[in-house]
């Protein structure tokens, strides 16, 4: 008898624990979706229907996947093939519009007084979307913190990129790019013409110039490091793009080893130098004019000034540093190529602009490296890398995460709600930039950028607010140096072998590379 109440109790026990995980599974993949898309879609906003477990990704893929597998014409209305997705509903449903990542709605809000609101963030409910495993293998610093600890290491780093401390960094800014054309002269030897793909030559000029910003003297320890961190991410962006698994990551298989290995190398690789900078910082053996020494320079200003009473540590942990060091790299050098490239590929369509520029140049700069006093000349040149930020953003769509329910202008948000702020589309709406919004016209940026737009806040290629893209100044001096010394050598055109072919692998790049004539001058 015992045994038998025993067994019963065992079996409603069981039986209450497996309604309890399949009502925990009903309520994850099907009430709260539901819940969420009605709290939504009764304040007004349209879009498309839930649809279990993977949403809209089915008829994401497919549009993305069709769009790709085709060239396009040569124009600037790149949307469509970019991101036809995004485009499809916010033609469909309007502006401010909801879609499915998974179980997760998307919010796309299109209005710069709403985009205000959530990039300033005053209440704190809105942060970065929850981040794969697998991201955080390659750096944890900066562009992934939240709260005060973001806080903290903003206001360290900034002072890297000041604009003052940033005029010492043009010579190696141009140091690099010389030793590119260079190589681009030898490609030319007898020859007046010939065809270079300048997409995997500009990625590795950024790729030295980051290396030399950032380490100074260990420059050639730096540049390994790199080349280990781009094999890292390459791994990395490979297991994103299959179905992920939680847990999976932890399996030895052979590139779930090879990964770690690399990290941990990296890593010791990058703890080695730091110590040996900060040795040589603290003996006056090294000067404070890398990324990497004024990083520590600023941690230790903070950390002196701290009380004998202090409990906290405000300056950042040899960790923490070796993380930005990581950041230094993954977000130093594509952001560059990337506009580089559009910009070169764009220059070789409108033979008008890309005279004007190289007038500019010349008349400024002569056949003399440009300094950072002649950087802040180039007028042309500036308004002409902002158009094409404005048409070929490197990230096109910023990406939020409700964490609490957040009012944003008249618009309840429940938590848990994906928010788009959609770059690219908002770059080239009529309603802000004219009936020619799809045209290439580096004049509607003359009077600068907070009068090239009928609001201010339509632009914003570098992000807005407090987290704006750090390393915006740097990245713009970089790209002046690098721009201003190809006019000054070589006229571009576009080869017949260039298929135009935008599309986003993180960022947005030449699907077929970037097939340009240099021309000696």
């Amino acid at each position: 008898m015992d045994d038998l109440v025993l067994y019963s109790v065992g079996l409603s026990l069981l039986l209450l624990l497996v309604l309890y995980g399949a009502g925990r599974v009903s309520y994850s993949i099907w009430w709260k979706p539901k819940l969420l898309e009605r709290k939504l879609k009764q304040q007004g906003i349209k879009g498309t229907h839930y649809k279990v477990l993977l949403g809209d990704m089915k008829d994401y893929i497919r549009m993305i996947t069709e769009a790709w597998s085709k060239p396009m014409n040569l124009t600037h209305q790149i949307v469509q093939r970019v991101d036809p997705f995004t485009l499809h509903v916010v033609q469909n449903y309007g502006k401010t519009s909801m879609f499915w990542n998974g179980k997760t709605p998307r919010l796309i809000i299109s209005n710069p007084e709403l985009m205000k609101e959530i990039l300033l963030n005053k209440l704190g409910h809105i942060q970065k979307p929850p981040i794969n495993p697998l991201i955080l293998i390659l750096a944890r610093g900066l562009t992934v913190l939240e709260g005060e600890k973001w806080a903290i290491h903003r206001r360290l780093i900034n002072p890297a990129f000041h604009l003052e401390k940033l005029k010492g960094m043009v010579p190696v800014f141009a140091m690099s790019c010389k030793e590119m054309i260079d190589q681009w002269k030898k490609k030319l030897s007898d020859e007046e013409i010939c065809e270079v793909d300048v997409w995997p030559e500009l990625q590795r000029t950024a790729k030295d110039i980051i290396s030399r910003a950032a380490f100074g003297s260990n420059y050639e320890q730096g540049k390994k490091i790199f080349q280990l961190q781009h094999e890292l991410m390459m791994l990395t962006m490979e297991a994103m793009q299959t179905l992920y698994i939680p847990g999976f990551r932890f399996v030895p298989t052979k590139k779930n080893q090879r990964r770690n290995k690399l990290n941990i190398e990296i890593t010791s690789m990058l703890r080695d130098m730091v110590e040996k900078k900060q040795n040589e910082m603290r003996t006056g053996r090294s000067r404070v004019d890398d990324l990497l020494s004024l990083l520590l320079h600023s941690s230790e200003q903070q950390n002196s000034s701290g009380t004998a009473n202090s409990t906290v540590n405000n300056g950042l942990t040899i960790e923490e540093i070796i993380e930005e060091c990581k950041v230094f790299y993954l977000a130093g050098q594509e952001t560059t190529s990337c506009l580089l490239t559009w910009t070169m590929i764009v220059l070789a369509m409108h033979p008008d602009w890309q005279e004007k520029a190289r007038e500019e140049v010349l008349q400024i700069c002569g056949n003399e490296e440009p300094d950072f006093e002649a950087l802040t000349h180039l007028k042309i040149v500036t308004m002409i890398l902002n158009e094409v930020l404005r048409l070929y953003p490197p990230a096109i769509a910023l990406y939020q995460h409700t964490c609490k329910e957040t009012k944003i202008g008249d618009i309840t948000i429940p938590a848990g709600v994906d928010l788009i702020l959609p770059t690219m589309l908002i770059h080239r709406d009529p309603e802000f930039w004219g009936e020619d919004a799809e045209e290439f016209r580096p004049d509607r940026f003359s009077e600068g950028i907070s009068k090239a737009s009928k609001d201010h806040l339509a632009f914003f290629p570098f992000g807005w607010g407090p987290r704006i893209c750090i390393g915006q100044n740097f990245a713009m001096l970089e790209a002046k140096v690098a721009l201003a010394m190809i006019l000054q050598n070589f006229s571009l055109e576009l080869s017949p072998s260039y298929t135009h072919a935008p599309c986003t692998v993180m960022l947005l790049q030449p699907q077929h590379g970037a097939q340009i004539f240099i021309r000696r001058l």
